[in-house]
């Protein structure tokens, strides 16, 4: 008697574009860390204000979103490996760029503009955008551990510039971001593919796959979407613009994802560890709380993407924004100059929801848009950094002018019960709005 023994599955291709995909927004993360722990040395050796070096970081944040768009339509027309490569290879230059200026502009050029331009390509669109072409079950779980990767390259690199920053000066901390940026675009160029067809093979649980007999139903394929490639990466994104703020669900997302920016990094990331300075906090330790806020999130993410699967998206929005602000709203009186368990608790439940809010707003821009949908999201996502660039300038104005944080945290919490409401007015999608590129 012969027993027949079947080969084991092969790990199918769509995991190791993922796990690419997580290691590259990794690198791209390290500078976007960068600027809460840099404010102080950079106000102390160039004499700067708070709100100049604020400036940068906001030009920072705004191309950051504003890109984002327009880097999924060039992801369209000239494929995710060569646009992500680019990006790359950008970060590093703004990043050890800024070893060499001696003036707040070059500051603003390197800072904000090129890391910018090149993060923003690197951005959450850039998550969709594998998701959904790789992925059609566990497509929410996917974009939970994309989007947690930003928070995991803060975990990594927060303490490691914070005591470079510290141990051996800021420019050292910023090669070592530049250094980390570039050893990630070979991983970039051998491991990810544009499309599934491009290796032989078909999204991860897509109906003709063999691993598709319980997976959900892809998007609706009816709805005709030109690629970029036939209409240009800049009228296509433009053109999907257009077509989407005709619609009172792209608006009502745009202003949650806006207060999301304030509440996140425009507010907490930019300006955590100088208001716990501010009380007699030591930057490092300060650092550090900061860094736990991201190894919360890579938990939160995940399992926010895992119930994005099984739980109206709306709902959720709904109450991570209302919890959310109240963190918000108890932050002030929990600063000192150590950290207290109260202050624990805060870390533990604000990490949990920092980036929780992605992959169900993600999954509400799919159900809309349909193709269009990564698009889409990238206009969502620059709503998300204008609101962060304007929470970075306005609470450096606030420090500056008031000598304390106090006002800027009560306002963020407020915006938040704001975007609470504004992600439970959203109607549920029957089928995705069509948009054509003209």
């Amino acid at each position: 008697m012969t027993v027949e023994t079947r080969p084991a599955p092969r790990l199918h291709r769509a995991w190791l574009i993922a796990g690419a995909a997580f290691v590259a927004l990794l690198a791209s993360a390290g500078f976007r860390a960068a600027p809460g722990v840099l404010i102080d040395p950079l106000h102390e050796e160039f004499g700067w204000s708070r709100t100049t070096i604020s400036s940068a970081v906001s030009v920072n944040l705004v191309l950051f979103g504003l890109f984002a768009p327009f880097a999924a339509a060039l992801m369209e027309r000239f494929g995710i490996r060569r646009v992500s490569a680019t990006a790359l290879t950008v970060i590093a230059l703004g990043a050890g760029g800024t070893v060499f200026m001696t003036a707040s502009w070059q500051l603003v050029l390197c800072w904000g503009v090129l890391v910018g331009l090149g993060t923003g390509s690197m951005a959450m669109g850039f998550a969709a955008m594998i998701a959904t072409r790789w992925f059609v079950r566990s497509r929410g779980v996917v974009t939970g551990v994309l989007t947690a990767a930003g928070a995991t390259g803060q975990l990594i690199f927060l303490p490691l510039i914070a005591n470079l920053a510290v141990g051996s000066g800021w420019r050292t901390a910023s090669l070592v971001i530049a250094i980390a940026a570039l050893a990630v675009v070979p991983v970039v160029l051998l491991v990810i593919r544009d499309h599934p067809a491009d290796v032989g093979t078909t999204a991860y649980g897509a109906p003709d796959a063999p691993d598709a007999p319980d997976a959900p139903d892809a998007p609706d394929a009816a709805e005709v979407v030109h690629p970029a490639a036939r209409t240009g990466s800049v009228r296509r994104a433009l053109s999907v613009l257009g077509q989407a703020a005709r619609t009172r669900t792209f608006w009502l997302l745009a202003i949650g994802f806006a207060i999301c920016g304030a509440t996140t990094n425009g507010l907490v990331g930019t300006h955590f560890v100088p208001a716990a300075h501010d009380h007699g906090m030591p930057q490092t330790t300060a650092a550090s709380l900061l860094a736990l806020v991201g190894l919360f999130d890579v938990v939160g993410t995940i399992f926010s993407g895992w119930l994005t699967d099984r739980v109206d998206p709306r709902i959720l929005l709904g109450v991570y924004y209302a919890l959310r602000g109240l963190s918000l709203a108890l932050l002030p009186q929990l600063f000192t100059d150590s950290v207290q368990p109260s202050m624990w608790a805060f870390i533990l439940f604000y990490g949990l929801d920092w980036v929780a809010t992605v992959p169900p707003t993600v999954a509400l821009c799919i159900r809309a848009f349909g193709d269009a949908g990564p698009i889409v999201f990238g206009w969502v996502f620059a709503s998300h950094q204008l609101g962060a660039a304007f929470a970075a300038s306005a609470a450096g104005l606030v420090r500056d002018q008031l000598g304390n944080y106090t006002l800027a945290w009560y306002a963020a919490a407020v915006l938040a019960v704001i975007a609470s409401v504004a992600s439970l007015a959203i109607t549920r999608a029957r089928k995705p709005v069509a948009v054509l590129a003209t």
